[in-house]
C-alpha cells in the first residue's frame, strides 16, 4: 500500500475550465472541402472563423474567392467577412471551438482509413487551450469520437476530457451539386460530451441552419444516426440493382417496371446504377467494422455492399452483350463513356465507380475514351491514371455509354448524342439521360 506521501504524488491535479459562452465563440474549421468550406462560409456570417487546410493551392484559390468544388458562390464568399483561410497552424490558436471536417475513406481492403482523422486530431491537439471544444462532422462509427479522437487530443494537448477539454459531434449532411438542399436547408443533428457542451454545439449550429436542429442525447447516438442514413440508401439501391439484373434476364426494362410500381403512394423511388462517392459507398464499411469488433456479423449491410460493388462489372458485361447483339465486334470498336464523377453535377471523382466500368470495358473494347465536362482532370490522373477529356472528343463512336447525368450531357439531347454515334452504333443509357422509349439500351 502506498504511503500518504507517495499517494499524493501520484494524483494528477487537473485545472477545470468551462466551454466558452456563445458570445465568445471563435471557430476553427479543419479541412476546407465539400463539407468544410460551406460550413466555414456560413459560420463566418455570425462568428470569427479561421479555415485551415494543408492544401496550399486550395487556400490560394479560396483567398481569391474561387471554389473549385462549386459549393460556394461569389456572393456567399463576399458575405463571409469574418473568414480567414490559411495553412498556418498558429493562426488557429485564438480559436476556442474547432470543427473537424476531414474525409473518412476506406483503404484497399475496404477497412476504415482513419489516417486523415488522426492527422486532424494531432493538428487540433497542438493548438488546444483549456476550455476548448472540438466538434466532429466526419462520418464515423458509434464510439469513434470518444474512443479514438478524444484520447489523441488528450495525448497531444495535455488536457483532460470533460474537465478542460470537450467534444461534440454533428454529422455533415452536405449534398454536393444540389442547389435546393444546402447547409442551411437541412436539419442538423447535434450532440456534446456534457449537457453544457451539447447546449453550446446546438446553439452554434442553430445560428446557420434555418431548417432547425435535432439535439441527440449522446455523441454515440449522433454518430449512429449519421452512418445509418447512408447504409439505408445503400441497401435500398442494392435491392433495385439486383432487381435490374433479374429483369434483364426476364427481358423486362427496369425503368418501365419502376414507373409502374411508382404509381403506389408509398413506393420508394430508388434507381439502379453505380454507387460510389465518399458517403454511400464508404459508410457501410465503418459500421460493419464496428460490428465485427464486438462480435456481431452483419448480413444485409454487407450483402448490399457486395451487390453494389459488383454493379460496374455487370453493366460492362451488359454493354458488351448489347454490342454483340447489335452485330458489333467490341475488340474493333471505339467507345465513349460520358461522365466520370461519382454523381451528377459535381467535379468530385473520389471513389467513383465509373472507373471500374471504364477498366472493365477497356479490357474488351478496342478504344475507350472518357469525357466529363466537370471532373477534376488532375485528380483523376493522379488517383486513377486516366486521361479525361473536358470537351467532346472528335470523331464518332461505335458505342456511347451515358454514365453520369451532368446537365451539360443532358443538354446535348438525343439529337446531339446521336450525332456522336457511328452508323449502326449503340447508346447505353446507364443514368437515364434520354427519355424512355428512345432508341437506346437501358439498364
Amino acid at each position: 500500500m502506498l504511503d500518504p506521501k507517495s499517494r499524493s504524488q501520484s494524483i494528477r491535479i487537473v485545472s477545470r475550465a468551462a466551454p466558452p459562452k456563445l458570445s465568445e465563440v471563435q471557430i476553427g474549421v479543419i479541412g476546407l472541402g465539400f463539407v468544410g468550406l460551406p460550413l466555414a462560409v456560413f459560420m463566418a456570417q455570425h462568428f470569427p472563423v479561421t479555415g485551415f487546410d494543408v492544401d496550399a493551392a486550395r487556400i490560394e484559390q479560396l483567398q481569391r474567392g474561387v471554389d473549385r468544388t462549386r459549393e460556394v458562390t461569389s456572393d456567399e464568399f463576399a458575405a463571409a467577412k469574418a473568414l480567414d483561410c490559411t495553412t498556418d497552424l498558429d493562426a488557429l490558436r485564438p480559436c476556442n471551438v474547432y470543427i473537424v471536417t476531414v474525409p473518412t475513406p476506406i483503404n484497399d481492403k475496404r477497412r476504415p482509413d482513419l489516417s486523415p482523422l488522426l492527422d486532424a486530431n494531432r493538428t487540433v491537439g497542438a493548438v488546444l487551450s483549456p476550455g476548448n471544444v472540438v466538434i466532429y462532422e466526419s462520418t464515423v462509427y458509434p464510439g469513434l469520437t470518444e474512443e479514438f479522437c478524444v484520447p489523441e487530443l488528450e495525448r497531444v494537448s495535455g488536457l483532460t476530457f470533460n474537465q478542460n477539454l470537450y467534444a461534440g459531434y454533428s454529422p455533415e449532411r452536405i449534398n454536393p451539386g444540389d442547389p435546393t438542399h444546402r447547409l442551411p436547408d437541412i436539419v442538423k443533428v447535434t450532440s456534446g460530451s456534457t449537457p453544457e457542451t451539447a447546449d453550446l454545439v446546438d446553439a452554434i449550429y442553430a445560428k446557420i441552419v434555418t431548417a432547425g436542429t435535432h439535439r441527440a442525447s449522446s455523441i454515440r447516438v449522433a454518430e449512429a444516426a449519421k452512418v445509418i442514413e447512408n447504409v439505408q440508401r445503400d441497401v435500398n439501391i442494392a435491392l433495385v440493382n439486383e432487381l435490374a439484373m433479374l429483369f434483364k434476364e426476364l427481358g423486362l426494362e427496369t425503368a418501365e417496371v419502376l414507373e409502374a410500381a411508382g404509381t403506389k403512394w408509398n413506393f420508394q423511388p430508388y434507381r439502379p446504377g453505380l454507387v460510389g462517392g465518399h458517403c454511400i459507398g464508404v459508410d457501410p464499411y465503418y459500421l460493419t467494422r464496428k460490428a465485427e469488433q464486438i462480435g456481431f456479423h452483419p448480413q444485409m449491410i454487407l450483402a448490399g455492399r457486395r451487390t453494389n460493388d459488383a454493379m460496374a462489372s455487370f453493366v460492362a458485361d451488359d454493354i458488351l452483350k448489347a454490342m454483340r447483339r447489335n452485330g458489333q465486334s467490341p475488340a474493333h470498336a471505339r467507345a465513349l463513356v460520358m461522365g466520370f464523377t461519382y454523381k451528377e453535377n459535381v467535379p468530385d471523382t473520389r471513389n467513383t465507380k465509373v472507373i471500374d466500368l471504364v477498366r472493365a470495358l477497356s479490357g474488351s473494347i478496342g478504344e475507350v475514351l472518357v469525357y466529363d465536362p466537370l471532373a477534376d482532370r488532375d485528380l483523376a490522373k493522379h488517383e486513377y491514371h486516366i486521361d479525361i477529356a473536358s470537351s467532346l472528343p472528335a470523331g464518332t463512336f461505335d458505342a456511347i455509354v451515358l454514365a453520369v447525368k451532368h446537365v451539360q450531357i443532358c443538354d446535348l439531347g438525343e439529337a446531339g448524342i446521336n450525332a456522336l454515334l457511328a452508323p449502326d452504333g449503340l447508346i447505353y443509357d446507364l443514368s437515364s439521360v434520354l427519355p424512355r422509349g428512345a432508341s437506346h439500351v437501358r439498364i
